[in-house]
């Protein structure tokens, strides 16, 4: 098979997405021996979940606009060095600063990861990008199942410092390896850029937008927001499940089961909407999922806390319900705005995850120490996931009015 086959290219991209999904859904199982063995605020060891995303997600329009113009192979090299020492380093930390700056090393090597990754699919895949989209994003959100029961066998047995070192440099290798297989497919002659802001709102879907025309659009904003509102949720219950599982009195096995089906879904859900938005329209995706996911959120403290199987079921329904906007605005940012320029113009809108951050792990621990409830959080995000819905309507509404005047300026040129 030839290096430039786009399903190898897909698989091989795929493969270092998987090995980046520890760093982010696998943190949960950490957090508790680490405040057992360090005597750390929960609200500080949290902090430095929210610092990795807005490394993870931040970074990402630098690294997206050199990506596209240098290609994957050398980003994703420094990756694998930054993803590996830096999750290995958690387990040396002896002082929050330390642990801070390791896991924000390893946000930035995830981000490199991610950008390159998600870039690489709307590359390849331009005419099945909801697919391509979600099948990618199913690495970063459903690869850590492969691993959950794995590093809780190890940090049972033998201490989170060593998980976070053994796991640490195996996927840090594994990077770098696949780092060296990776390329852009070759550059298809490119489209006129949009002339201006008026004129750019009615060649949505029509042109290659660079980074500084999308952000002249009123779409990029109503998609910004919508990504904000819908990220937040699952967020919180992706820092936080194994505090919550402690507090409602469920075992370490219920929180070991809980752990590695979420993945699955949160995988899952990816390439199954991925694949339904291509059919069924993105933004009529967007809205039929973020209601659910509003009723899901809600879900958690209504039924979570009744056993066990109900804590694993309602957080299973959020991941399927929350996992599909990383595949859903990737491809509607390639829709919109083009794939040229598709690996910074998704790095930008990406960093609405590391505004969500902040919402969703960080307050959500703060609400639930000054009040003892999780029910503030969870009620509060499922508002924000209707909203989202709304965003996604009138995104929906302008996105047709952009595209009913390019029509009507064709019909008078013609």
């Amino acid at each position: 098979m030839s290096i430039y086959n786009r399903w190898f290219q897909l698989a091989a991209a795929l493969l270092a997405m998987i090995m980046i999904a520890n760093l982010q859904y696998a943190w949960t199982l950490f957090v508790e021996p680490m405040q057992q063995q360090t005597g750390w605020q929960r609200s500080d060891i949290q902090a430095a979940f929210a610092l990795f995303i807005l490394c993870q997600t931040w970074v990402q329009p630098l690294d997206g606009w050199l990506v596209d113009r240098i290609g994957p192979r050398w980003f994703i090299t420094a990756a694998g060095l930054l993803c590996g020492l830096g999750w290995a380093g958690m387990g040396q930390a002896t002082s929050l600063p330390m642990l801070y700056a390791t896991y924000c090393a390893a946000g930035v090597g995830a981000a490199f990861v991610y950008s390159c990754s998600i870039g690489s699919a709307l590359k390849w895949f331009k005419q099945r990008r909801g697919l391509a989209s979600g099948i990618m994003a199913a690495g970063f959100g459903g690869g850590t199942a492969l691993f959950i029961p794995i590093i809780s066998t190890l940090i049972a047995t033998r201490g989170y410092q060593a998980t976070f070192l053994a796991t640490g440099l195996s996927q840090g290798l594994v990077i770098v390896v696949v780092a060296q297989f990776l390329r852009h497919p070759p550059r298809q002659p490119s489209v006129a850029s949009a002339p201006g802001p008026a004129a750019g709102a009615q060649q949505i879907g029509r042109r290659q937008f660079t980074t500084p025309q999308m952000l002249r659009t009123p779409q990029f904003y109503w998609m910004y927001a919508a990504f904000v509102l819908m990220s937040t949720g699952g967020l919180l219950v992706t820092a936080n499940a194994g505090s919550m599982a402690r507090s409602w009195g469920f075992s370490v096995g219920v929180l070991t089961l809980a752990a590695t089906l979420s993945p699955i879904a949160n995988g899952g859900a990816r390439v199954f909407w991925g694949w339904a938005s291509d059919r069924l329209g993105r933004e009529n995706t967007m809205v039929l999922t973020f209601l659910l996911q509003a009723v899901c959120l809600a879900s958690v403290v209504v039924l979570g806390q009744i056993s066990g199987a109900w804590f694993a079921a309602t957080l299973v329904a959020v991941y399927f319900t929350w996992g599909q906007i990383y595949s859903l605005f990737p491809s509607l940012s390639g829709d919109y705005f083009g794939t040229h320029h598709a690996t910074s113009n998704y790095a930008v809108l990406y960093t609405a995850k590391g505004v969500a951050s902040i919402i969703g792990p960080w307050c959500g621990v703060l609400i639930f120490e000054r009040t003892g409830s999780w029910a503030m959080g969870f009620y509060g995000s499922a508002l924000l996931a209707l909203l989202a819905a709304g965003a996604a309507l009138r995104l929906r509404a302008v996105s047709r009015r952009s595209t009913a005047a390019a029509m009507a300026d064709a019909s008078a040129a013609a």
